[in-house]
C-alpha cells in the first residue's frame, strides 16, 4: 500500500513535513530525492525504470504526490 503522511506544525523547525512511499514493485530501481538533471526544476524521488515519481516539488513550490488502489476484499474502485 502506498501512503502518503503530511504533518503540520508538528515540530518548531519543520512547519511541514511531507513524506510518502513506494512500495509496489520492489524490483524496480530508484533513485532518491535529488534534483533532475534532465528536468532542473523539479526535486524528487525517481522510478529509473519508467521516468515518474510518487513524490515531488518544483522550484514554483507546486507538489506531485502519487499513490495506487487495488480493488480487493469487496471494495469496488471507479
Amino acid at each position: 500500500m502506498c501512503l502518503i503522511l503530511f504533518a503540520h506544525k508538528a515540530h518548531a523547525d519543520y512547519p511541514l513535513v511531507l513524506a510518502a512511499n513506494r512500495d509496489e514493485s520492489y524490483a524496480r530501481p530508484t533513485a532518491q530525492a535529488a534534483f533532475w538533471d534532465d528536468e532542473p526544476r523539479i526535486y524528487g524521488g525517481r522510478d529509473l525504470e519508467q521516468g515518474g515519481t510518487w513524490l515531488g516539488v518544483n522550484r514554483d513550490g507546486a507538489i506531485a504526490a502519487v499513490t495506487n488502489f487495488r480493488s480487493a476484499g469487496g471494495i469496488k474502485s471507479s
